[in-house]
């Protein structure tokens, strides 16, 4: 029995304590031609399942929460309870596909079996079909639930997880190693910890101008998808010196400055501060389930209204927040919490989720995605796009994933709260657009970024684990 991880734990007590809240993400792959036979499907899913066990495994949690929740083969196990087959709705296309994965997400998972599903939707318009993939967060983070898509597509190349003796060693020896360097690392840790915590934890409780973006939610949820091109984005942050993040995020301020637009808001009077997770991940470790994440809350420059002066600003914004230290300061926190006893941090997890924050106003998140084409039982995948839940006044979540050449936004709505996610989809596309009209009208122009910062636009997502490679 494995136990679950702080973060692991944290997804099943904020669903606990919020029953508007579903804490489940999704992968939705829209693939060509007519779908599978339904008893082919079913038999052929169930022999990939042997990809990692945890496909078979319940969350069991002790009472009274006095012993941290522990991963349990569930003796009854079924695939057919983990398989739905639906139709999209007329006219068939892609709007009423999202509507229809909404409604599938904002369904909690049953906890009593394995906490995950599979929902294949036939009748899609252009000869096509989709598959949503849904896990709940305790299971997977963006990295490795991706990761774990993968896995179950036709003769994947996905290091699978370590195993077995292998597995426990390296985490024996990593335990070891981190007992050794404790002494002496401790103090230097701590306060390094406690300084670059300071201003995450401001950030967090400080009163924040008030903006509609943030509010109570309730249980039904919206869904809409912006595409946009890698190979865009990228040649933007090229002749600008900025990152794929980066250019995400310029796209998504101007959004959000729309949406405040369109509401009668004005965007200079209101902040908008987002939460962004960054993965942990050590090099090697993306396959293996769980959670490995930390955070960063930028201030997206809504009150600006020229793209440029947008992408820079993100920029600058984002190099302070991770020259900050903010990033392994969380990580550091997370660790030390994983180190108390589980009775009473699950106490101090169920009192942070029924926290009133009014300082975030939503969710951002960028997943690196396959680089190659996938297949599904031969069938090729021609999209992907990811579903983030929202939870705690956070009435907006964007799930950023890189797909071959593709990059796309999915987004999540409160059906109340955000009721205009093609909005918000669109002012998306648009910025990408306008971005790149700017530079090829005139060229590769002399960056607002200077050019010192220009090592970290090679890389694909500049979204680093502490050790700075990604």
């Amino acid at each position: 029995m494995a136990e679950l991880g702080t973060l692991d734990s944290g997804f099943l007590e904020l669903e606990d304590t919020d029953r508007h809240v579903s804490a489940g993400i999704g992968v939705v792959a829209i693939v060509a031609g007519p779908p599978p036979d339904r008893a082919e499907f079913i038999a052929e899913f169930g022999r990939r399942l042997t990809v990692d066990q945890r496909m078979r495994q319940r969350v069991r949690t002790a009472r009274w929460d006095l012993a941290a929740p522990h991963w349990d083969d569930d003796p009854d196990f079924d695939i057919a309870r983990h398989i739905r087959w639906m139709a999209v709705p007329r006219p068939h296309d892609d709007k009423a596909l999202f509507e229809l994965v909404a409604t599938m997400m904002e369904q909690r998972l049953d906890r009593d079996h394995p906490l995950w599903q599979c929902v294949v939707v036939e009748r899609l318009a252009g000869d096509r079909w989709a598959m949503l993939v849904k896990a709940h967060h305790s299971m997977v983070d963006g990295m490795s639930g991706i990761a774990l898509f993968e896995r179950l597509c036709d003769s994947s190349d996905v290091e699978p997880p370590p195993r077995g003796r292998a597995g426990r060693m390296a985490s024996l020896r990593d335990s070891v190693l981190t007992g050794l360097r404790l002494p002496v690392a401790a103090p230097r840790i701590v306060f390094g910890t406690l300084r670059s915590a300071v201003p995450l934890v401001t950030n967090i409780l400080r009163p924040a101008p008030d903006t509609s973006l943030n509010g109570p939610i309730g249980r039904q949820r919206r869904y809409a998808v912006a595409r946009t091109s890698l190979s865009d984005v990228r040649e933007i942050g090229a002749a600008f010196g900025a990152t794929v993040n980066d250019v995400a995020l310029a796209a998504l301020t101007e959004a959000f400055r729309t949406v405040l637009l369109s509401r009668g808001e004005d965007p200079a009077a209101e902040e908008v501060r987002i939460l962004a997770p960054v993965s942990t991940r050590p090099s090697g470790a993306r396959a293996t389930l769980g959670n490995q994440v930390s955070i960063m809350l930028p201030v997206l420059p809504v009150h600006l209204g020229d793209p440029v002066e947008q992408l820079a600003a993100v920029h600058t914004e984002t190099s302070q927040h991770k020259s900050s230290g903010e990033v392994q300061a969380t990580n550091t926190v997370l660790t030390l919490a994983g180190l108390l006893p589980f009775a009473p941090l699950a106490r101090i997890v169920k009192l942070a989720c029924r926290f009133p924050q009014h300082s975030i106003a939503g969710l951002a998140t960028n997943v690196r995605g396959p680089k190659q084409r996938l297949f599904f039982q031969e069938r090729e995948v021609l999209e992907l796009s990811a579903y983030v839940p929202i939870a705690m006044r956070l009435r907006t979540g964007i799930g950023i994933l890189s797909y071959d050449d593709q990059l796309r936004f999915g987004i999540t709505g409160d059906f109340d709260g955000t009721p205009e996610v093609d909005v918000l989809a669109r002012g998306i596309e648009d910025a990408v657009g306008r971005l790149l009209r700017r530079v090829r009208e005139t060229g590769e122009q002399p960056s607002p970024i200077p050019r010192d910062r220009g090592a970290a636009a090679r890389r694909e997502h500049d979204l680093p684990a502490p050790s700075g490679r990604r």
